[in-house]
C-alpha cells in the first residue's frame, strides 16, 4: 500500500537582504525532514522559496540603484547559492515574482472576494516597513519603535485600503483550534496564538497604495496586493508542475493540504491565524501542523549588525563543512526554543560527537577488521553463544529497535532527542570494545568471539550512522561506502536498512580513513 505523500515548507523568506543563518536553521531542519521521509519510503514535497514584493524590497532595490527584480534576482541566487553549499534538497524552489504566481493570488483574491470576505475601508495605524505590517498601539512603546525590528520607527499611516474580514472568522478559528490541539507545535507557541486569539480578531489590511511593486489587486488596479496576502499563496504555487496551467485546481491536485508549515515564532501569528482564514474563506482545505521554531542568539546576545555580532552561514559553511553545522544546531538545539552559537561550543560538541565517538569507533572498528578478520567482514550467527554474548545482546537489542525509537523523534521534529538515541548506541559500542578487548580475544585464539563482537560494532555503526543520515548525509555516505555499501542521496537505502543484518558479511571492506576531521580553530 501506498505511503501518505509528505508536503512540508520552510517560511518564504523575505529578500530584502542576503539570507543569514536565521534562514538557514528552518531549512536545514525541514531538509533532515524530508530526508527522513524520503528514507521511510514516502513520496515528499520540500517547497522552500522567496517573498519578494512589497515596499521594503522597493526602497533596498532603490538605496542600491537596481529596480526591483534585479534586486531579488541577485538575491534568490544566493539563496540557491548557500542552499547548495548545505546540501539542501529542495523540491521546489516558489517565487512570489513568477507569473504563474501571480495567477494563483489572483484566481484566490475572487474566490475570497466572492465571498464577501474583501472590503474596502480607511486604514489609520502605526506601520512597520521592516514588518509589513500594521501595529496595534497596546504592542508599541511610546517611542512606536517596532518590539520586532527595534531599530525601526513604526510609520503613521491614513490610507484607503483593502480589507479581509478576519473577525468573520472568529469562532470557527477557535473551533478549529480546540478539535486540533497538535495544530500548532510547540505547546507554548499554541499558548501564544490562544492568547492572542482571547483579544478578539480584528480584520486585517491586504492592499496599500502608491505602491507599484506588487501585483495589483484584480478589482481595483489602483491598489497593490499587500505582501503577507501574495505571499502565502507562494505556497500553493509552488506545488504546480512546470507544464500545468497557473490554476487552483492544478495546484491543489496532488500534493495539497500541505502537511507541515516550519516557520520562526515571528510570523507564527500569519501561518496559524491569518492563513487559516483565509483558506477557509477560500473553501480550501487546512495544512495539518504548523511548527514555530526558536530563534538564534550568539555568545548569549541577540545577533544584529549594530552588535557586529551576526553569523555569516557563508564563512560559517565554508570554514567547517555543511554537516558539522547541521549537527550543531539540530543536536544542540531543542528545536522549537531559542538557541545559542558559540563557536567554541560548536568545535567541542562536533570533535566529541562526529569525531572521537563516532568517526573513530567506525576506524577501530574496521581496523581491527583488517587485523584480525583478514580484511574481510567477519561471518557471525547471534544465536551461538559464546562468552561475548551477554555484552553483545543488549547492543543488538538497542540497534533493532532504534529505527522505531528514532522515527518517532523525526516525526515530532525531535532532532536533539533523535541525536542523543543515537549517540547513545554509539557509546555503548565504545563501551563494548572496552569490554571485549578483541585483542586479547583474538591473541587467545578465540576467534568466533573476535568476529561475533566485531561484527556487532559494524552493524551498530551502519544502523546509526543510516538513521542520523538525514542530519548529516555526506558523513553518512562516507561510513557506508567504509563498509562496502552504497548509499546514494538521491536514492537512499530503504527502511529496511533499519533492520540488522544487512552488513554483508565475507566482503572487504575499503581502508579506513576517519569520516569526520577534527575541526581544530585558526
Amino acid at each position: 500500500m501506498p505511503l501518505e505523500p509528505i508536503a512540508l515548507t520552510t517560511p518564504l523568506f523575505y529578500v530584502n537582504d542576503r539570507p543569514h543563518i536565521g534562514s538557514a536553521y528552518p531549512t536545514i531542519a525541514a531538509d533532515a525532514l524530508a530526508r527522513f521521509y524520503r528514507l521511510k519510503g514516502h513520496p515528499v514535497m520540500f517547497v522552500t522559496g522567496t517573498d519578494e514584493h512589497g515596499q521594503k524590497i522597493q526602497r533596498t532595490a532603490e538605496k542600491n540603484h537596481l529596480s526591483p527584480q534585479e534586486h531579488c534576482d541577485r538575491t534568490v541566487a544566493e539563496f540557491y547559492s548557500l542552499w547548495e553549499k548545505f546540501n539542501i534538497r529542495f523540491d521546489r524552489f516558489t517565487r512570489t515574482t513568477a507569473p504563474k504566481h501571480q495567477a494563483i493570488v489572483n484566481e484566490f483574491f475572487q474566490r475570497v472576494y466572492n465571498a464577501g470576505d474583501i472590503y474596502l475601508n480607511q486604514q489609520k495605524g502605526w506601520y512597520c516597513v521592516a514588518c509589513e505590517e500594521f501595529k496595534e498601539e497596546r504592542e508599541l512603546p511610546p517611542s512606536h519603535h517596532c518590539p520586532i525590528h527595534t531599530n525601526v520607527v513604526c510609520e503613521w499611516r491614513d490610507e484607503p485600503n483593502y480589507f479581509f474580514r478576519l473577525s468573520k472568522y472568529q469562532a470557527a478559528l477557535d473551533k478549529f483550534h480546540e478539535d486540533n490541539p497538535n495544530f500548532i507545535q510547540p505547546e507554548s507557541r499554541r499558548n501564544e496564538v490562544l492568547g492572542f486569539m482571547k483579544q478578539g480578531l480584528e480584520d486585517f489590511s491586504i492592499s496599500r497604495i502608491n505602491l507599484d511593486w506588487g501585483f495589483p489587486i484584480p478589482t481595483d488596479p489602483t491598489h497593490t496586493i499587500y505582501v503577507w496576502f501574495d505571499a502565502l499563496l507562494g505556497y500553493i504555487t509552488a506545488l504546480l508542475d512546470p507544464d500545468d496551467e497557473p490554476t487552483l485546481e492544478n495546484a491543489l491536485k496532488k500534493w495539497y493540504p500541505f502537511n507541515l508549515h516550519i516557520i520562526g515564532k515571528d510570523i507564527l501569528r500569519f501561518h496559524a491565524i491569518y492563513w487559516p482564514a483565509m483558506l477557509m474563506s477560500a473553501g480550501l482545505a487546512l495544512p495539518k501542523r504548523v511548527f514555530g521554531h526558536g530563534l538564534l542568539t550568539k555568545d548569549g546576545l541577540k545577533m544584529g549588525k549594530t552588535l557586529g555580532n551576526t553569523i555569516d552561514p557563508y564563512d560559517l559553511v565554508d570554514r567547517f563543512g555543511a554537516d558539522p553545522i547541521r549537527y550543531y544546531f539540530l543536536k544542540e538545539i531543542e528545536f522549537g526554543r531559542d538557541g545559542d552559537f558559540n563557536e567554541e561550543r560548536f568545535v567541542a560538541i562536533v570533535n566529541a560527537d562526529l569525531a572521537n565517538s563516532l568517526g573513530n569507533l567506525l576506524n577501530r572498528s574496521l581496523g581491527m577488521v583488517n587485523k584480525y578478520c583478514q580484511q574481510t567482514i567477519p561471518i557471525s550467527d547471534p544465536s551461538d553463544r559464546s562468552e561475548v554474548s551477554d555484552l553483545i545482546t543488549p547492543i543488538i537489542e538497542q540497534a533493532t529497535n532504534l529505527g522505531d525509537r528514532v522515527a518517532l523523534d523525526y516525526q515530532n521534529l525531535n532532532f536533539r532527542a533523535a541525536s542523543e538515541k543515537i549517540l547513545e548506541l554509539i557509546w555503548n559500542c565504545n563501551k563494548l570494545i572496552d569490554e571485549t578487548t578483541p585483542w586479547k580475544l583474538f591473541k587467545a585464539g578465540k576467534q568466533p568471539e573476535v568476529n561475533e563482537t566485531l561484527y556487532t560494532l559494524l552493524e551498530a555503526v551502519r544502523i546509526a550512522v543510516y538513521l542520523i543520515s538525514p542530519i548529516t548525509p555526506r558523513l553518512s555516505v562516507a561510513a557506508y561506502q567504509q563498509l562496502g555499501l552504497s548509499f546514494d542521496e538521491t536514492s537512499p537505502p530503504d527502511w529496511s536498512h533499519t533492520n540488522w543484518g544487512i552488513l554483508q558479511t565475507s566482503k572487504s571492506p575499503t581502508t579506513p580513513t576517519p569520516i569526520f576531521q577534527r575541526i581544530e580553530i585558526m
